[in-house]
């Protein structure tokens, strides 16, 4: 079930939601350092990771579900946010550099479909980033957070369903090894448990981050069609000559 727009929005009001965005914006950030003169879009609730783009993008855009909600983003100016149907977004074919993908995979009733919408905007060799919560992680096992909801993903699965969709996943990272718990202590000491937690690659990460490329080909196997050998039919009745029907039943009948 989708997470309603004005609990998303409470949370990265929260000191915890800052402390999820902040270390989830750094790998962003370090896998899209540069987007100069780029058409970047948010799909889901992306505006928290999105601010960071505006001084150096081209344009940023903030496409939320329809089941979801919308808010107005940015704060100030013109309004860049939009309510759509996510896997029939109102964009035309190769019209967007990046995309950033954030409280929309998991909730996605349709997700190979949202990942294909995905690929049809996106231009040739453009980059997609998907933030799914990880099935063995804390985060997705309590409902407290945004990450506690919808289906959760395992390496493996993300993996499968982006090459399913022709992406080519080509950078893997996790983030949110501090537990969900809004314990003031635990709040203070974030930094340092997700710095032990990135450096030894632990185990129970909240969130799994892909960056994957636009393929422009189709790979063999992506679609396995179904083929079943047709059986072999023998005929009901053989057919015989003519004549030589006759000559039996003359045969058969003569004394």
């Amino acid at each position: 079930m989708p997470v309603d727009i004005v609990d998303l929005r409470s949370f990265y009001r929260s000191p915890l939601g800052d402390i999820a965005r902040r270390f989830i914006v750094r790998v962003v950030r370090s896998r899209f350092s540069n987007c100069t003169g780029y058409s970047i879009l948010g799909v889901g609730y992306a505006t928290p990771y999105l601010g960071v783009f505006r001084d150096e993008a081209v344009r940023v855009l903030a496409f939320m579900p329809s089941e979801q909600g919308v808010v107005n983003w940015p704060s100030s100016g013109h309004s860049a946010s939009a309510l759509v149907e996510v896997t029939r977004m109102p964009l035309p074919d190769s019209s967007i550099d990046r995309v950033i993908v954030v409280h929309a995979l998991e909730i996605s009733e349709h997700p190979h479909d949202l990942l294909s919408e995905i690929w049809r905007i996106l231009t040739p060799g453009g980059r997609v980033i998907v933030v799914t919560p990880n099935r063995s992680g804390l985060w997705a096992r309590l409902d407290s957070t945004p990450f506690g909801h919808g289906q959760p993903y395992s390496l493996g699965q993300l993996r499968d369903l982006m090459r399913e969709a022709l992406f080519s996943p080509t950078q893997w990272a996790e983030a949110l090894y501090v537990p969900p718990f809004r314990s003031r202590t635990l709040l203070h000491s974030a930094a340092a448990v997700e710095a032990i937690g990135a450096y030894f690659s632990l185990p129970g990460a909240g969130v799994l981050i892909v960056e994957a490329t636009k393929q422009l080909y189709r790979p063999v196997g992506v679609r396995k069609a179904a083929r079943q050998v047709a059986p072999q039919f023998q005929p009901a009745l053989a057919p015989e000559a003519i004549g030589a029907s006759c000559s039996s039943e003359r045969d058969r009948f003569e004394p």
